[in-house]
């Protein structure tokens, strides 16, 4: 059985009420109660009467239907939260090169429903999204092989090292070790002069 309960029009911008929202997801409703009232985020108030309301309307459809229900066994199954108007407030604030900003008061629409469904398992719907251990060399192998632009695309210089080791050195040549020791540099050429014609 489910129900839903929504609050309209609460004070603040839909982005903070988001950040209070995706705390309480996939919570029991005693957990999630306990999660909102110990917070400090300004809309866990507002949040925390919508999610009661939908408690008392699972209460009433399952009167209604002539079911009983533990409110215990409820969770929230679907929780979003929808930007509402934006009042634009009379006050100004100061902004940089002497202009000024009007000041924006936000609203937020909040739904919630709650379910008394069993719960869909954690290890079930990691293997369904593909979080899986066998999945991710193949993910690795196809972002390697993907082009990239912008500076993770222009070529880099290869640095040139000879592979020189105590043992390698001594198992090579004396002629060689002569020849790089004994590198001159090579003489410059000396400019062509122009020909009088």
């Amino acid at each position: 059985m489910e129900a839903i309960a929504s609050a309209k029009y609460l004070r603040g911008s839909a982005q903070k009420a988001r950040l209070v929202v995706d705390m309480i997801r996939g919570k029991d409703v005693n957990q999630a109660l306990a999660i909102l009232r110990f917070s400090s985020k300004r809309a866990s108030n507002l949040i925390e009467k919508c999610v009661r309301s939908a408690i008392a309307n699972a209460n009433e459809a399952a009167e209604k239907a002539n079911i009983a229900i533990d409110p215990d066994d409820l969770w929230v199954k679907t929780v979003f939260v929808d930007r509402g108007p934006t009042k634009n407030r009379r006050r100004v604030r100061p902004a940089p090169q002497g202009r000024a900003y009007r000041e924006q008061r936000h609203f937020c629409h909040v739904t919630i429903m709650l379910s008394n469904d069993a719960k869909p398992e954690v290890a079930a719907r990691g293997k369904a999204t593909g979080k899986d251990s066998a999945t991710k060399p193949a993910k690795l192998a196809e972002s390697k092989g993907r082009k990239r632009g912008g500076a993770a695309a222009a070529p880099r210089a290869k640095r040139v090292t000879p592979k020189t080791q105590a043992g390698s050195k001594a198992e090579a040549k004396p002629s060689e070790t002569a020849k790089v020791e004994g590198e001159k540099k090579p003489a410059k050429r000396a400019p062509k002069k122009k020909a009088d014609a």
